[in-house]
């Protein structure tokens, strides 16, 4: 597959994101700006709540969907509260919400913990709006921990399973993604995936993609079933398109 048409395709399983500390509505309408080039579009963006209000505004009459963060970065275990997060950002107009696990409870053995508040955010999120729980792959580290927190997500309801917030020292690795892709292809149920954080290269697309292809068979990621969340990739995805990178398996972009 050429250099473009493995851009095309990670492109339109893009979530496209800005989860900055220091973001703005400025920030936010140049993210719609790039989400709706016809060179894509990509799947949604990926938002602070505080913005899904603008990115709606921007993103109306778009296929483009609208992700926001609940519990977020740092997987809290407070049930309520996040429920009542899930519902302001639905009613806000956010179409997905990514959900950080209670990592730490997994850690150290409460997995009802974990399954409740999944459970409850399950609850709310529907009239086909999607759910994806961020499994904190980088801080959980043991594989048996990942394949645990896959497994309480998936039965709980998760729409899809997602590696990272971005914001601990390790992010995706195609390690934790085929545990990941592995428990989804145990568990028989429709449920996809989403690497995040640290993917920012054609190069580094193409990984997860090939996974994918392997584990779950050929055509099987698309939008429905696979997304990538990153904020930098974007640029070299687009210039893959344009023919302006070198190989795939390398370089700067």
């Amino acid at each position: 597959m050429s250099d473009a048409s493995i851009a095309v395709r990670a492109l339109r399983s893009l979530d496209l994101t800005d989860l900055t500390d220091n973001c703005t509505d400025q920030a936010i309408d140049a993210l719609c700006r790039k989400a709706l080039d016809p060179r894509g579009p990509v799947a949604a963006v990926c938002v602070w709540p505080q913005f899904v209000k603008r990115a709606q505004e921007n993103l109306k009459g778009s296929a483009v969907r609208i992700a926001t963060v609940v519990n977020f970065p740092a997987g809290g275990e407070d049930v309520s509260r996040v429920a009542d997060d899930t519902q302001e950002a639905l009613s806000d107009g956010a179409n997905e919400i990514d959900l950080v696990l209670p990592y730490d409870a997994v850690r150290r053995g409460d997995l009802a913990v974990a399954s409740e508040m999944v459970e409850a955010v399950r609850e709310l999120v529907d009239q086909g709006r999607l759910l994806k729980v961020i499994l904190e792959t980088g801080e959980l580290k043991d594989p048996k921990l990942i394949e645990t927190a896959s497994r309480i997500a998936i039965e709980a309801g998760a729409d899809f399973i997602k590696t990272s917030t971005g914001k601990t020292p390790v992010s995706a690795t195609p390690e934790a993604a085929e545990i990941m892709l592995n428990a989804i292809k145990a568990s028989g149920r429709p449920v996809g995936v989403k690497p995040s954080g640290g993917i920012r290269s054609l190069a580094d697309a193409k990984v997860y993609l090939d996974l994918a292809d392997r584990i779950m068979g050929p055509g099987w990621a698309n939008p429905q079933t696979f997304r990538i969340g990153a904020s930098s990739v974007y640029d070299a995805l687009i210039a893959a398109l344009e023919g302006r990178t070198g190989t795939t398996t390398g370089g700067t972009y």
